[in-house]
């Protein structure tokens, strides 16, 4: 299938070496140099995918993130200068799907594509279609159909990563699921960083389901394992 990405970089030197990269590959490609013109491509065009480079001249990357968020799900894939914990937090939470620091290797680029690609095929799937529409499992209710999560009745929104994990979670519910497994199923492949970057997924996720973050009462932690989603007794 000929995907379609949108290059929004305004680093002449960065673009060039993306677009290079791509055209190498043969993928079809859009570039943009700044939010306006990216949220302009990204309505037009609706990429497949999304390479979004944070420091544009007129926004700020998160900001475009969350614009999109309101109306598409589609892969969002930082590719930014910046590297401190807290700018990755932002835009994760903002609804990126991956987070790419430069200087960034040509290999990683091409891998991280090449998941976003198998999220895409994984989505569109129709996974696990004869199970129920509605999970249930104490005060928290996920509606597959939908694609909504509620807690106590409360709609909770999610990152399409975090509706993703607490899906994978849920249809597995009372199992261990390992890192390598989560990544697998949800990422396609599993590289070292990207642990780390499920941590701050589960951390974000818990702090939206759970009325205490730090006493869980549907996620476990296993410590160096994985995580489980708790069963509980439906009153």
């Amino acid at each position: 299938m000929n995907r379609l990405i949108l290059v929004v970089e305004d680093d002449n030197a960065v673009k060039n070496l993306i677009s290079t990269t791509l055209e190498s590959k043969e993928y079809k490609f859009h570039t943009a140099k700044n939010g306006k013109q990216a949220l302009d491509e990204a309505i037009s065009r609706k990429p497949d995918v999304i390479l979004l480079d944070l420091g544009l001249p007129d926004m700020d990357g998160v900001d475009i993130i969350k614009k999109i968020r309101g109306w598409s799900n589609m892969p969002i894939i930082v590719v930014s200068a910046r590297s401190e914990d807290k700018d990755k937090i932002d835009a994760l939470d903002a609804g990126a799907d991956d987070y790419l620091t430069k200087p960034f290797s040509v290999d990683e680029l091409l891998a991280r594509l090449r998941v976003a690609f198998r999220r895409l095929d994984y989505q569109n799937s129709n996974y696990n279609k004869n199970e129920s529409p509605i999970f249930i499992n104490g005060g928290l209710k996920i509606d597959y159909e939908s694609g909504c999560v509620f807690v106590d009745d409360k709609e909770v929104h999610l990152t399409p990563n975090e509706y993703k994990l607490i899906c994978l979670l849920s249809k597995n519910v009372g199992k261990v699921l390992t890192h390598k497994y989560i990544l697998n199923e949800i990422w396609g492949t599993a590289f070292d960083s990207d642990v780390a970057s499920l941590r701050v997924y589960m951390a974000t996720l818990r702090k939206k389901i759970e009325n205490d973050s730090e006493h869980p009462i549907y996620i476990q932690t296993h410590i160096g394992v994985g995580y489980r989603m708790l069963r509980i007794e439906n009153k």
